[in-house]
């Protein structure tokens, strides 16, 4: 994501001075407001986040439930079968000191959250809710007192007599249907014009990206950085998310949202193509370049079911480097990483 030269810098300084504390320090709690549920409930959980350790811990907010939800907080599943994420994947800047919570020694904090507007629980069966998110960059250089890695709950059990007999699989969200090209809501004849010009922009990455990984050159420092060392399996899913990204902007009827008042870039709902919402820090970004426009777009794309399924682990530039290095299986399901590729800024072979 999108940040500041200067707060970029400072935090860098910051997180490389002193230490970050593992997620294992940090107990979860998902407690159901009701173990049995009938189709008119809403599914009410109450998540707890307790401070195991004897330091003061800090949390990104984004991956709490203590802010309104932004990602993918839960795994759910219904007989065994994973359940759709029906919400926002939120596109922002790589985080700041405000971007954190504190939990000090011993402290719980709890949220209540309403899973049913969020997840596909319209459904008979037996359903299995794990609160489980990543914190921040696998890094030890994270910061001080930031969590790093996974946060999970033990899983808890709901039963739902939904609306839909059990067994119906229910399908993708029908995308938009029409001739390809690019339409605007909410945009002035300015913000056209610039939204337009990230599209090319968007296209030319994707492509660029294709010809890439379809010549044979995965190998070099460009992939390595951004996916990990080459591995067949990776380099595959890789090359399959570019192409059907750059499918996505060369065939698909696609709009662009310019009504967002939000701080962040921008946000998809990835069970809702082809529709982007951009957002305040979009319009002041590079058309191309590091964390650019062209580039939003590219991160946005990614992000819906039909073209790659992205999620958004870590933002910025550090951190998805140090994500390729450390966790690339991570990486290659990275929105930020597939846009850096998509950049190449600075260029590399």
């Amino acid at each position: 994501m999108h940040r500041p030269a200067l707060h970029a810098a400072a935090a860098l300084l910051f997180a490389c001075t002193l230490p970050a504390h593992a997620a294992d320090t940090i107990a979860v709690t998902v407690t159901p407001d009701q173990p049995a549920l009938g189709k008119g409930d809403d599914v009410n959980v109450t998540v707890t986040l307790t401070n195991t350790g004897n330091a003061p811990q800090r949390l990104l907010k984004w991956r709490t439930p203590f802010v309104p939800p932004e990602h993918a907080l839960f795994s759910i599943t219904r007989d065994g079968m994973p359940v759709r994420y029906l919400g926002r994947h939120v596109k922002r800047a790589a985080p700041s000191e405000a971007d954190y919570i504190v939990l000090a020694p011993g402290e719980s904090r709890s949220a209540r959250v309403e899973l049913s507007k969020l997840y596909e629980m319209q459904v008979t069966g037996a359903y299995s809710v794990r609160y489980q998110t990543s914190n921040a960059a696998p890094s030890a250089k994270a910061g001080a007192g930031i969590v790093v890695g996974d946060i999970a709950s033990a899983p808890a059990a709901i039963w739902i007599e939904g609306r839909l007999p059990r067994g119906v699989v229910t399908p993708n969200l029908a995308a938009p249907s029409g001739p390809a090209g690019l339409s605007f809501s909410q945009c002035s004849n300015a913000q056209q014009e610039s939204v337009t010009k990230a599209f090319a922009a968007g296209t030319a990455m994707a492509a660029d990206g294709v010809e890439y990984l379809t010549s044979r050159k995965q190998q070099g420092p460009r992939y390595v950085n951004w996916f990990g060392p080459h591995e067949a399996a990776r380099v595959t899913t890789v090359t399959n998310n570019f192409s059907a990204i750059k499918n996505a902007f060369e065939t698909k009827p696609v709009k662009v949202d310019c009504g967002c008042d939000e701080p962040y870039f921008a946000y998809v709902y990835p069970a809702q193509p082809y529709n982007i919402y951009v957002c305040k820090a979009f319009w002041t970004a590079p058309m191309t370049g590091t964390d650019s426009m062209g580039g939003t777009l590219l991160h946005e794309m990614s992000h819906f079911d039909v073209v790659a399924g992205t999620d958004d682990h870590v933002y910025g530039q550090s951190a998805a480097a140090e994500l390729a290095r450390t966790a690339p299986q991570r990486a290659i399901n990275n929105a930020d990483s597939h846009e850096y590729f998509g950049e190449n800024n600075p260029a590399q072979q």
